[in-house]
């Protein structure tokens, strides 16, 4: 078996998972990782690259091989992490401050407006297929050059999170074109390629990496990353992507109308399609693969809302676990379950981290409405659950308004554990969603794609042959619907009528000289 094996390591925001796979997808190790995220001010959102990022990737690597394995044994190497995500590093490689990570951060909110204003809204759009938000790249490089000026000045290049990990590991600075997409405006969407025509006022072009699919190989793991990971010295590496993305593949979402909804941290939406389809309400980038595209989208607040309601609003539940008792989470949701569809006239604007896809908006604020004195937690917990719901229901009519309804759901992350969330989107939005039977995550997918791009998987139909299974097809629950469709008229309404004072409420929460 020497060489044969594949590992694949995802870094994510609260965690970072490693998996040893054969070429057909046996899983033969797995190790997890815990971290935390930094949120240094108000819209902030930070990871320390070194130690979460390289740290935990060397980590993990070392615990795969354990005593059963050698280097050796690894035929191929390939990565993901969250993005897009920037990361200013020296010549040597070395990180120049903490990584920036995705749409959670919206610190470059006024560098936004600034180039809408200079180049206009429609050119932008044009060039890059999306609208400039908190997940484009550009606004914060330009962040950064303008409050920072001496890290981008001694920055030799700007990675995000898996490049910085290829490049660790190779010595070369690449980017994959599906990372690249965020970039803008700074890319071509139809030619994923770099393209300078607004770069001026952004970014030097020399500081960018050179492009290539996640299923190519950069090149080969180097002595001195060898001696950190346990690695083989010449081991090759492919150029990574986002771990959305890989998460997708990792499901068999890999052709044109396959949809996977990942209830991750965020929760965050890849339908794969077969060209561009640019609306400025979503995110059209380049696929992982080579001749395929998506329309993506994210919630800001998923996973990150159920922990925020765990952690401050179930204390027992927490203290019970940590004793041997029930999952936490499984205990929310075993009472959340007996509370009839609509929470008893309570709804939820799950905006508690701002909002990204459809409405594009960092300075949303979260909301329980309709909140009487006969309400208890369980009522709580099963509107945060129905308004993330309620946000996948606007996302998906978005994309069908743009001609980009897909064929079938395919639910993952860590949340598709929690079947009465799956209900619950299934009946709000009336689609089924097939649930895979294993939910391995990011990390199977880049096991997939360092195995096509080194020929040890032969081609990508091997991806449903061999090594993804849908366990089960959730149906949506006919009696529901008239009752979501109603709430979800009211959640519509809702935001469009609070808007302004959320706004307020955002600033006046930033508090004195923190805009």
């Amino acid at each position: 078996m020497a060489g044969e094996l594949l590992l694949g390591v995802d870094i994510g925001t609260y965690s970072s998972k490693g998996v040893l796979c054969t070429p057909v997808g046996e899983v033969l190790a797995t190790r997890t990782i815990e971290h935390g995220l930094s949120l240094p001010r108000p819209g902030w959102a930070e990871h320390d690259a070194d130690a979460v990022w390289w740290g935990e990737f060397a980590a993990i690597c070392r615990d795969l091989l354990g005593d059963r394995y050698r280097g050796e044994d690894v035929g191929g190497i390939a990565v993901s992490a969250i993005g897009p995500c920037l990361l200013p590093v020296d010549r040597a490689g070395r990180p120049l401050r903490p990584g920036i990570l995705y749409g959670i951060d919206s610190r470059a909110t006024a560098e936004i407006a600034w180039l809408n204003g200079r180049f206009g809204e429609g050119p932008l759009f044009d060039l890059g297929g999306m609208a400039l938000t908190s997940q484009a790249i550009g606004p914060k490089i330009l962040w950064l050059r303008g409050h920072e000026p001496e890290v981008y000045a001694r920055s030799h290049r700007l990675l995000s999170a898996s490049s910085f990990l290829v490049h660790r590991l190779t010595g070369e600075f690449a980017m994959d074109r599906h990372t690249a997409s965020y970039f803008n405006p700074l890319v071509d969407v139809r030619a994923l390629e770099w393209d300078w025509r607004f770069a001026e006022p952004i970014v030097d072009p020399e500081k960018l990496p050179r492009l290539l699919w996640a299923n190519e190989v950069v090149g080969t793991v180097h002595a001195a990353a060898a001696a950190e990971t346990g690695l083989a010295v010449g081991t090759p590496v492919t150029a990574g992507t986002i771990d959305a993305a890989a998460e997708a593949v990792s499901v068999g979402v890999a052709a044109p109308g396959d949809m996977m909804v990942m209830y991750g941290t965020t929760l965050f939406f890849i339908h794969v399609t077969d060209r561009p389809v640019p609306d400025p309400r979503m995110w059209t980038t380049g696929f992982c693969l080579p001749g395929l595209y998506d329309v993506a989208g994210g919630m800001s607040a998923a996973g990150a809302l159920t922990r925020w309601f765990r952690d401050a609003l179930a204390p027992e539940e927490r203290a019970a676990e940590a004793a041997g008792g029930a999952n936490a989470y499984a205990a929310l949701a075993d009472r959340a379950a007996a509370i009839p569809a609509g929470s008893a006239g309570l709804l939820c604007l799950p905006y508690f981290a701002g909002e990204r896809t459809p409405i594009n908006d960092p300075d949303a604020r979260g909301v329980f409405a309709g909140l009487t004195l006969t309400h208890t937690r369980d009522h709580l917990y099963r509107a945060a659950l129905e308004g993330t719901a309620y946000g996948v229901r606007h996302n998906l009519e978005t994309m069908a308004t743009m001609g980009a309804s897909p064929r079938r759901l395919v639910a993952v992350g860590g949340g598709a554990q929690n079947r009465l969330w799956l209900q619950i989107v299934s009946d709000a939005t009336g689609l089924p969603q097939d649930v895979p039977e294993r939910t391995i995550g990011a990390a199977y997918g880049d096991a997939f794609l360092a195995g096509l791009a080194v020929g040890l998987v032969p081609d990508r139909s091997a991806l449903a042959r061999d090594w993804v299974d849908i366990r089960t097809t959730l149906e949506p629950a006919p009696a529901a619907r008239e009752t979501y469709d109603a709430y979800y008229r009211v959640y519509r309404h809702l935001y469009e009528a609070a808007k302004d004072d959320l706004h307020a409420l955002a600033r006046l929460g930033a508090g004195p000289g923190d805009g």
